[in-house]
Order: structure tokens, then sequence, then C-alpha cells
């Protein structure tokens, strides 16, 4: 990168993006009647039916407590049930309702209207070189590509 006597301010960029990223994801959460919290706990449920809400927590990296709330937006929504395992009737396992699934289905399509927003003047070329770089650094320093960072943040 050319020197021009001050930083590249790449953070500073990321940030700006990852903020408007973020603003983009609420508006297609908003619509669907869920916050971007809950649409990440409905992934990740829908992706592993019958997880634990301990495991789920672990998934979060969050506090269980946190997640108990969650899931009690979401099971008062109608698209999560709880139900006692068979093998260890202290854990409660976690499911989707149809209602919860047709949700997921949705949620798919606004993380593709989220991701074109995104990339929108990119060429294909640069976009997959934009996603290529961006899973490096993610990799890099040990982020996990399915679970948002800020779920550990709010644990805290």
């Amino acid at each position: 990168m050319p020197s021009t006597g001050r930083p590249a301010r790449i953070g500073f960029l990321l940030a700006q993006l990852g903020a408007h990223a973020a603003e983009l994801f609420a508006d297609q959460t908003r619509g669907l009647g869920i916050t971007p919290s809950e649409a990440g706990v409905v992934r990740i449920i829908g992706r592993s039916p019958g997880i634990s809400q301990r495991a789920l927590a672990e998934t979060l990296g969050s506090v269980q407590s946190r997640v108990v709330a969650l899931i009690d937006r979401l099971e008062g929504a109608g698209l999560v049930t709880r139900t006692r395992s068979s093998a260890d009737r202290r854990v409660q396992e976690l499911r989707l309702t149809e209602s919860g699934a047709s949700v997921l289905r949705s949620l798919r399509h606004a993380a593709e209207a989220q991701e074109a927003a995104i990339v929108d003047g990119l060429t294909a070329e640069q976009a997959t070189e934009l996603f290529g770089l961006l899973s490096k650094l993610s990799s890099l320093r040990g982020l996990d590509s399915e679970v948002h960072i800020g779920y550990r943040e709010a644990s805290r």
C-alpha cells in the first residue's frame, strides 16, 4: 500500500462497513418481527435441532441467563419449542416450530439481500476477493464465522 503520510484507516473503514452491514440486517430482521440476535439463535437451532440451552450458550459464548431470555422471547413468538430430553430430564432441547422454520427460510433471503447491498458496485470477482480476504483475516484472529462476536460482548 503506498504511503500517503497517514494511516490507511482499514480498521475505521471496516468499522463503518460493519455498522452499515448490521443496520442493513437489522432492517431485514425487523420486517420479520425479530432482532438480529434472535435471528442468529433461530439459525443455530435450525442447523442443530434438539440443541440444549446449555450447548447453545456455549456456542454463542454467552451466559445462560441471556440465552434463556432469548429463548423465552422466541418461544413466546411461537418460533421455538423447549422440550425435556428423554435422556436427561434436566436438559431442555430446542427446536424450531413450523413458524420458526418459515422465519429461517426468510432469514436466508434477508442475508442474501444484505450481502447484495453490501457488495453493490463491485464486480463478482471483487466480491469473491473481498470475501476471501475477510475470511482469511477472521480465521487468523480465531473468529468463528458462524457466530457473531456480539453475543460474547453482550454477556460481559
